[in-house]
């Protein structure tokens, strides 16, 4: 069957035929009517015909047959590299089909496959002969003594920083009881204002008496990641208990707190977003700002208008760049571990809002500490479930577990489930602290219209207190009146020394020697961006008593006064 450019090349020559016909008639018409007069009147063509009609008409016939002529020939020439394609194509097909030339089977049978099995062998030799580095030049050889003397004149890297004579002589405490209001320090009773059980629920009787039988169900490990064998029916119960309590659609545990913010906040952002962090957030937090590889800029402590003129400048900046639309974090603790502080969550939400971000919370200080239920400073703020995004939080404080959670809608949990570090890559948490978590949860939500009320009060009955003692500097003001963390330093104290770390050193181990108060010296790591100097960091529960608190407040006022002269009035900062 002809091919349809073929069929469409026969009629336009066709065409092309005809009208040349019609040319020949028109051009002979012609030749009558211009001959001369002399000729007899019936040779000569009528009178009504134009002559310039004539040639007008033979004008366009030559004109329209130029371009079809040339059309034709661009056809043909068309039609040609076709033909070659095709007799190309069936050229190739007859050598490499079978039974052609170049046929696997034609090389195995002519023996052809020898010659390139041998070209492979003598390439595979040439890469073993060739050396992966440069040539090493012929050194002259060292003598024995050279030797010596590069060994003597050698000084390894310390494994550890050096210690100052301070943390040299230190000497700490040893605990040898449950944990508790009173335990047992170097052998003699002391009142614990160090730890974060603000609940009073580690060491509960019923809790322990639960994580037992879970041992003897489960064993003590879970022995695997979340998704690979390492799910038990507790971790379903701890998650789905703990987005009740937070309000939220899902949670998801992770088997250490501080994998827990390092693990959500590389789960969603990348290089290409940005992160705005207050200046003083934990180490956790730094950490996983890292790790995201995001765009980090820091905002002065808690300084609303600073974190406005930042926000705005970042504006600036990408409408200037013209950069692409990209994800935006503003990263905040409920309650700051350096220094006890509240973050303002409520200006914070409507700058967010305002400027189109997304809220990162850490609750892990204030969980179980404020709010009219324990959910945390979104809770004490008044922000609704979803007002910030993400919530975190350790399950090591007023939980008195391991581990820890985050919370918030459907998307940002599953997300962490493949994306989230610590949960896919770490063994899932043990499943009898599970079942502590689970307890101390029934706890919270059981007593927490007399826990909490009780816990605030002794905030603000120690923070009262300590106001009252001289030569000291008590860290937040009336806002943090409920937080639990209260951080003091020395009046004449000047950050980040050394000895300054030595004088706090030697009060906290005077108030414990003289007093039987066990308190502890907030030392900041190297690692630690956070420059705010050491201090002396106490801690209050709702198991404390007025007379525990008034007994800790008297020891330090006595281990100050006798390191220092009076100062005056404490001050806040």
């Amino acid at each position: 069957m002809p091919h349809a450019s073929e069929m469409m090349a026969v009629n336009t020559l066709k065409e092309i035929c005809v009208r040349a016909v019609f040319l020949y008639i028109v051009l002979s018409c012609s030749a009558e009517a211009l001959k001369p007069a002399k000729e007899p009147a019936e040779a000569r063509l009528p009178q009504h015909v134009n002559a310039t009609f004539l040639v007008r008409s033979v004008t366009e016939e030559v004109s329209y047959l130029a371009k079809q002529g040339a059309a034709y020939a661009a056809q043909g020439v068309a039609h040609v590299q076709r033909v070659g394609i095709i007799q190309a194509t069936r050229d190739a097909w007859d050598v490499f089909r079978p039974g052609g030339q170049l046929h696997p089977q034609y090389l195995l049978e002519h023996k052809w496959n020898f010659i390139f099995e041998g070209v492979l062998l003598l390439v595979i030799a040439y890469m073993f002969l060739q050396h992966s580095g440069p040539k090493k030049k012929a050194d002259k050889p060292l003598t024995e003594r050279e030797i010596d003397e590069l060994c003597d004149d050698w000084q390894p890297e310390p494994l550890f920083s050096h210690l100052t004579e301070a943390q040299k002589a230190y000497e700490p405490p040893v605990v040898s009881s449950p944990p508790g209001v009173i335990m047992t320090v170097n052998g003699k009773k002391a009142i614990n204002m160090v730890s974060t059980n603000f609940l009073g629920v580690a060491g509960d009787p019923k809790i322990q008496a639960a994580c037992r039988k879970t041992v003897e169900k489960y064993g003590i490990g879970s022995c695997g990641p979340r998704g690979f064998y390492g799910t038990i029916d507790v971790h379903l119960t701890l998650e789905e208990r703990l987005a009740k309590f937070m309000g939220t659609e899902e949670s998801i545990i992770y088997s250490y707190d501080l994998a827990t913010v390092p693990s959500v906040l590389p789960a969603f952002a990348n290089a290409k977003d940005v992160i705005v962090c207050d200046e003083s957030v934990s180490y956790p937090i730094q950490n996983g700002c890292a790790l995201s590889r995001a765009a980090i800029k820091k905002f002065r402590h808690n300084d609303m208008a600073d974190l406005e003129r930042t926000l705005q400048a970042i504006d600036r900046e990408h409408r200037r760049l013209k950069k692409p639309l990209n994800r935006r974090f503003i990263v905040v603790e409920g309650i700051y571990a350096q220094s006890g502080h509240l973050a303002p969550l409520d200006e914070i939400c409507k700058l967010k809002e305002k400027y189109k971000y997304r809220l990162v919370v850490d609750e892990s200080l204030a969980l179980g500490v404020l709010g009219q239920h324990g959910r945390g400073a979104c809770e004490h703020w008044g922000l609704r479930p979803g007002d910030a995004e993400v919530v975190s939080a350790s399950m090591g404080n007023a939980l008195a577990s391991v581990g820890g959670f985050c919370a918030g809608d459907r998307e940002i949990v599953d997300h962490q489930r493949l994306s989230g570090l610590g949960y896919c890559f770490s063994a899932s948490l043990p499943p009898f602290l599970a079942t502590a978590a689970v307890g101390a949860l029934d706890v919270l939500e059981s007593q927490a219209a007399a826990l909490l009320p009780a816990l605030a009060d002794n905030a603000r009955l120690l923070r009262s207190r300590l106001a009252e003692v001289s030569g000291i500097q008590v860290e937040g003001g009336s806002r943090e009146a409920v937080s639990p963390i209260v951080h003091v330093r020395l009046a004449e104290q000047s950050k980040g020394s050394a000895e300054a770390e030595a004088a706090l050193q030697q009060v906290v181990s005077a108030a414990l020697r003289k007093s039987g108060v066990l308190l502890s010296v907030n030392r900041m790591s190297k690692l630690d961006a956070v420059k705010g100097g050491p201090s002396i960091r106490m801690v209050v529960t709702a198991a404390h008593t007025e007379k525990h608190i008034l007994k800790a407040v008297a020891a330090l006022d006595a281990a100050v006064q006798s390191l220092t002269k009076p100062a005056g009035r404490g001050s806040h900062s």
